[in-house]
């Protein structure tokens, strides 16, 4: 049974940083593409980054130069690096397994982690 497990979120001041995760299991994570979406309140959701299995990695222009993508195939596990955070990041984050990055569907997804940046 897949499964998309993301943690990491939380409350940070504007300027601050905060990792998330998207543990993966029931299926080969280095076969897939992995993409982070977010979802502000009011909102649609969005692509923020994504981990394509030949290494691609893409970004919003939103977060480029902000966040960074990376995976551990050994470890199951994508990892979403978020520096400078600003109030416009809040929103629930949620990772979803696709087999290539530019295009959709998504296969599956997780049940998302909030991230809040206030002060």
């Amino acid at each position: 049974q897949v499964q998309l497990v993301e943690s990491g979120g939380g409350l940070v001041q504007p300027g601050g940083s905060l990792k998330l995760s998207c543990a993966a299991s029931g299926f080969t994570l280095a076969d897939y593409a992995i993409g982070w979406f977010r979802q502000a309140p009011g909102k649609g959701r969005e692509k923020v980054s994504c981990s394509s299995s030949d290494g691609s990695l893409d970004y919003a222009d939103s977060v480029k130069g902000r966040f960074t993508i990376s995976r551990d195939n050994a470890k199951n596990t994508v990892y979403l690096q978020m520096n400078s955070l600003k109030p416009e990041d809040t929103g629930i984050y949620y990772c979803a397994k696709r087999y290539f990055c530019a295009s959709p569907p998504s296969l599956d997804w997780g049940q998302g982690t909030q991230v809040t940046v206030s002060s």
